[in-house]
């Protein structure tokens, strides 16, 4: 195994690189071509590594990749998942070196989608290529690779719904997520899920001048400011009416078990350069990423920000809210509790509105499945200790729908690190966790 990444390994850049330069920004309309290149390249890329079949299906918005390689129809069947989009880049200035044009760096691959998700999603393409070309290939494979991640996958649903006998498989294996460290791995046995909303406030029909006005006429953005303030409050709660009715709370054992994970405050707050962390009072900090729900304002604008002065009361406001949710909770549910509760605050002075976004439910997994156990396996031979079960912070909503569609868990299996700065400027991904990964997974269908 070594022996063949270490023969292959400028051949596997230079494939990698030639998927990292597609500028594939799902959330843009003007990369709509990248997005369909992006794909028709992860389609030779397949083939070349062995798939009986390659082909890219349309979808109501950007198009999916399928492939699969039947070993033999007795066999489980993993079916791997990963998305091939990527976040926009802004702010541009704040890059060392062009996104799009992948360097390697201080042991790291520099890229947009680095790690989030093409770095990761083609680990497997390569650890599918070695099984194929040795003759070591004991499983059958298949992968759908999706283009609508980063926007919250409003098409595979029902893709998948309509296409569930192509995707009938045994366990979805996915790498999209992060360890708690190169020396301490951990394979996420659930992750949080997603409502995300807009609220608009308007008050007059044109913005007006603040000396003829302001005083006497409410102004959106002070509005939205009281709003949204409103909705923690000073222990760190959600406010929203309903909102913690389906969270389960854990047992003392189980937060002792989460517990186990090490975590060094001083060094987190190093890294965000932070003087102190924040949060629902009673949990810790891995607890308020893991376990528990969350709100936060991801944007709020209004009125003028250009440079200089402008004496302008607004007639318009907006904040853009994300709500992570733990497992039992449901987006739907949520977004609907969000609205009602928005509108019973919304003073008779000014309209507020609700823009429902994407949204999807948590899920979680157990650690004794088989799947997991060849995991901790695989990790444990490749990194010498034993991966750590941990809660993931992060939602990939689709997750969860396909569980519910197919009828089988997911296992993440994810080797990014927080230093990767995925979503940020200077997205990286090290070599030595690309490396590791390879080899994790390969051996993850060697003991599953």
């Amino acid at each position: 195994m070594k022996e063949y990444i270490e023969a292959n390994k400028e051949r596997f850049f230079d494939e990698l690189f030639s998927l990292l330069r597609i500028p594939s920004v799902s959330s843009l309309d003007e990369h709509k071509p990248d997005m369909m290149r992006c794909a028709q390249r992860l389609t030779e890329l397949l083939k070349e590594a062995g798939a009986d079949h390659a082909e890219i299906y349309p979808t109501s918005g950007h198009p999916v990749v399928f492939a699969s390689r039947t070993v033999d129809p007795s066999l489980s069947t993993v079916l791997v998942y990963g998305h091939y989009d990527v976040q926009p880049v802004d702010p541009i200035e704040l890059w060392n070196s062009d996104p799009f044009e992948p360097e390697i760096r201080d042991g790291a691959i520099y890229a947009r989608g680095a790690n989030d998700d093409k770095g990761q999603l083609f680990m497997h393409v390569k650890a599918f290529e070695y099984l194929s070309r040795t003759g070591k290939l004991r499983h059958n494979v298949k992968f759908i690779l999706e283009g609508e991640e980063e926007i919250g996958s409003p098409s595979l649903a029902a893709w998948a719904r309509d296409h569930k006998d192509l995707l009938k498989a045994d366990i979805i294996l996915v790498s999209d997520t992060t360890m708690i460290s190169e020396q301490v791995p951990s394979i996420n046995c659930g992750m949080r899920g997603l409502s995300y909303v807009e609220i608009k406030v308007t008050g007059p029909d044109k913005d007006l001048h603040s000396g003829h006005y302001g005083g006497a006429v409410a102004n959106p953005v002070n509005v939205l400011c009281d709003i949204v303030s409103s909705l923690i409050d000073r222990d760190g709660h959600i406010t929203v009416k309903g909102f913690y009715d389906d969270v389960i709370e854990l047992s003392a054992e189980d937060r002792a078990k989460l517990a186990r994970a090490p975590f060094d405050p001083d060094e987190y707050k190093k890294f965000l350069n932070i003087a102190e962390v924040k949060g629902e009072k009673g949990y810790t900090t891995l607890e308020r990423t893991g376990i528990r729900p969350c709100l936060d304002v991801n944007g709020i604008w209004g009125g003028y920000t250009g440079e200089g002065a402008k004496t302008v009361l607004p007639s318009e406001a907006h904040a853009k809210i994300s709500m992570r949710l733990v497992p039992d909770q449901d987006s739907e549910k949520i977004t609907e509790l969000f609205e009602k509760h928005i509108r019973s605050i919304a003073p008779p002075y000014v309209k507020v509105d609700v823009k429902r976004y994407h949204g999807g439910n948590g899920f979680l997994i157990p650690i004794s499945s088989p799947a997991y156990q060849a995991a901790s396996r695989a990790m444990t031979e490749v990194y010498g200790t034993e991966p750590v079960p941990s809660r993931g912070g992060g939602s990939i909503p689709i997750l969860a729908d396909l569980q519910k569609i197919l009828g089988i868990d997911p296992l993440l299996m994810g080797f990014g690190l927080e230093r990767d700065t995925i979503h940020s400027p200077n997205e990286s991904y090290l070599l030595s966790q690309f490396f590791k990964g390879l080899e994790s997974i390969i051996l993850f269908y060697q003991y599953y």
